[in-house]
């Protein structure tokens, strides 16, 4: 009985250890897979992880790859691409807008008070026997149109309801606002504007200006007619460049007032789109308003010469140069002030007439890629003046030197009576006759000129004689009775 006891007992331990064995292996087995688990769960986070972080840095920098070209793109867009983006934007609602009108317009308003505040000073400044310079001048005479605008302009701020015409207004009379009520979206379309019509009209006045009625001044010597024959023997018959002397000295013979008294009406017309001048009317309205925009020119040039073209700020380059039919856009400011003191060497000092310098002005615009300075366009201009308009420069030559034949003398009546008709037949088809009082010569004024400044010289040379004259009293008395006599 014990035995059996004593050997159940050892099967039961045997089995007690078996257990304990499997469980332990079994726990074994659990802990290595959980450990397993884990470290694959951590290896499969840090794959993730690094997979991620690869993704973001290819992304930052596709994303900078695309920002520079972006930034690209939009640098070489040109101007009007920029304004096609500008009309994309979102539009303003008629609150904003009017409310930004409105601040404009009181910013105007208190700008124009502003001006007419500095130039009662400027005109008091005058009024008491003071120069002005060039730049106080502009100002007072701006502040001047403005006030005589600001008289019409007020009348649809009155009267009822009649703002609501200013726009048509504005359409049909662009110099009606002030200057101070102008938008820099206005003052730039008209640039533009501007722009675009000078660049067909110079075309046209290259394609035309072989039939200009350019005449030549009669008041010439021998020595002048035979450089005017060599000049056109080298531009026509041989094809050779003349020399800078030359060309000048050919182109001082030709005279403003002979010029637009030639012209024809077409090229009238286009001169004055040229010079953003009214071209409606008659060939003597044009004539008058040519004239008149050609002496405030030479005014300006006297001026800016005085003080020099450095003393000019970027903005009043433009506007010098602008006035004078000189290509102004996407230019530097050293090439503008190098045009503009072409442009006074050759009015000022070498006496070229402004209407020539303006025709040559319209040779360089455009398309006209050749021509690099307003020599060589000057040169384009002489050279083009046709065979019948040589003959009759060549007959006013012949007169001086009394060389003339009656065959020359017809062929020039007959081509002047054709002109005197061809301009009252335009006033009679136009309905009315509008009679301009055309007396402007900016050549006489000139010559006025020029002889006051000599007669000024002789009586300043004169008394400086008599102040230094060292003779006897007796010897004085008696040479200033015989000069009164």
């Amino acid at each position: 009985m014990l035995r059996r006891i004593s050997q159940d007992s050892v099967k039961i331990n045997r089995y007690l250890g078996l257990v304990t064995k499997q469980q332990l292996a079994r726990s074994t087995i659990v802990a290595s897979t959980h450990t397993i688990a884990t470290s694959r769960r951590f290896h499969t986070r840090s794959v993730v992880y690094q997979t991620k972080e690869a993704e973001a840095k290819e992304t930052k920098a596709n994303l900078e790859k695309n920002t520079k070209a972006t930034v690209a793109e939009a640098t070489d867009k040109s101007e009007g691409a920029v304004a096609k983006k500008d009309d994309a934007a979102p539009k303003k609602t008629w609150k904003q807008t009017i409310k930004e009108g409105a601040q404009h317009y009181w910013d105007g308003t208190k700008l124009l008070g502003f001006e007419i505040k500095v130039s009662s000073k400027l005109a008091m400044k005058l009024a008491a026997g003071y120069e002005l310079t060039r730049r106080e001048k502009r100002q007072l005479k701006r502040t001047t149109q403005d006030i005589v605008r600001v008289v019409p302009f007020a009348m649809f701020l009155i009267i009822p309801f009649a703002e609501l015409l200013l726009p048509v207004a504005l359409k049909l009379f662009p110099g009606l606002l002030p200057s101070t009520y102008v938008s820099s979206n206005d003052i730039e379309k008209r640039a533009r504007n501007l722009r675009k019509t000078r660049g067909s009209v110079s075309s046209f006045l290259r394609d035309t200006v072989n039939e200009s009625g350019l005449t030549a001044p009669t008041n010439v010597t021998p020595e002048q007619r035979q450089k005017f024959v060599e000049f056109f023997d080298k531009v026509r018959a041989h094809g050779e460049k003349p020399s800078r002397e030359l060309l000048i000295s050919v182109a001082q013979m030709f005279k403003d007032d002979l010029v637009l008294d030639n012209l024809s009406r077409p090229q009238l017309v286009a001169m004055a789109k040229y010079m953003n001048l009214q071209h409606f009317g008659t060939n003597l309205m044009l004539r008058y308003s040519i004239r008149h925009k050609m002496r405030q020119i030479k005014m300006d040039d006297r001026a800016i010469y005085a003080e020099g073209v450095d003393s000019l700020s970027m903005t009043e380059l433009q506007i010098a140069c602008a006035s004078r039919g000189i290509k102004t856009h996407a230019l530097s400011k050293g090439r503008l002030a190098e045009d503009l003191d072409n442009w006074l060497e050759l009015r000022l000092r070498q006496k070229v007439p402004s209407t020539l310098l303006i025709l040559s002005s319209a040779f360089t615009y455009g398309e006209a890629d050749d021509l690099n300075s307003h020599y060589d366009a000057l040169e384009a201009v002489l050279s083009a003046i046709p065979e019948e308009l040589f003959h009759e420069a060549d007959l006013e030559y012949a007169h001086a030197t009394d060389q003339a034949t009656n065959k020359q003398r017809l062929e020039v009546v007959r081509e002047q009576q054709e002109l005197i008709q061809e301009e009252n037949q335009q006033e009679e088809e136009s309905g009315h006759i509008i009679q301009v009082k055309d007396d402007l010569n900016l050549d006489e004024e000139e010559a006025k000129k020029e002889e006051a400044k000599g007669e000024a010289a002789r009586v300043e040379t004169e008394r400086a004689k008599e102040f230094f004259d060292l003779s006897p009293p007796d010897v004085k008395e008696a040479k200033k009775a015989e000069k009164d006599k």
